[in-house]
């Protein structure tokens, strides 16, 4: 029986990158999406039409009942979660000054409480089965900071004090929980970063001289899901071609 994959915000570049390598790996894959996102069933017939074909189901991952309810739509009709990736994210970005509490706390509620509740429901099944993989997508703007982002920062930073505590936990049980943060990657979102700040304020951090590509993250969340990575857990690995070394 193959594994079941979740993959959450599983449409944009980077979660679609992953969708599409974990596929081709034969996990039958899942991904969340919001329930306003109307492009869905557009989406997933595209991805078809491309020989994937995946599982998706709406869910808002900043409200536990939201995740709850995703959880166990996805259990009873696709089966039990063997690998969760928390890859669901948003920015506001913003000075400290400008910062106000509705773009702090979603972005909070988006990036770091989406990880206690999409983990929450699938974690105890993991551990009764005794095997399973919680990967955290994080940032590398976690581990150094970023101007204008606090809030993403603390949320991404957070995720990975979640990790390393929770592979304690579940760590004689052969669950793994781990933490990769990507640098600046070609996604939709960093491509609409104006061309002239990427190139000469990004691009020059980063001592390969370009974006990373969605398929290089995409391999390495292929390589902590597999069998042959059961002995890495409570690791961050950073893949941002040398802009932050630590």
């Amino acid at each position: 029986m193959a594994r079941v994959a979740l993959v959450t915000g599983g449409m944009g570049g980077l979660g679609e990158a992953v969708c599409i390598k974990l596929a081709a790996l034969g996990y039958r894959v899942v991904t969340t999406y919001s329930p306003g996102n109307t492009k869905a069933p557009e989406w997933l017939a595209s991805m078809k039409n491309l020989g994937y074909d995946f599982h998706a189901f709406p869910c808002d991952v900043a409200d536990y009942d939201s995740a709850q309810q995703c959880v166990a739509t996805v259990e009873k009709e696709i089966g039990a979660v063997d690998v969760l990736v928390n890859n669901a994210g948003i920015t506001r970005d913003m000075t400290f000054k400008k910062m106000d509490k509705p773009n702090w706390d979603a972005v909070m509620r988006t990036n770091l409480d989406s990880v206690f509740n999409m983990t929450k429901p699938v974690c105890d099944g993991m551990v009764e089965r005794g095997w399973g993989r919680i990967i955290n997508i994080s940032s590398v703007n976690g581990q150094k900071g970023a101007f204008g982002q606090t809030n993403y920062s603390a949320a991404k930073a957070g995720m990975h004090g979640f990790t390393k505590a929770l592979a304690l936990e579940v760590a004689r049980k052969a669950v793994t929980v781990n933490t990769i943060s990507p640098g600046y990657i070609g996604t939709k979102m960093v491509m609409a970063i104006p061309k002239e700040v990427l190139d000469s304020k990004i691009i020059p951090q980063i001592p390969m001289a370009r974006l990373g590509k969605p398929e290089e993250v995409a391999g390495l969340v292929a390589y902590l899901a597999s069998d042959e990575a059961a002995f890495v857990t409570g690791a961050n690995i950073a893949i941002n071609g040398g802009q932050h070394m630590y």
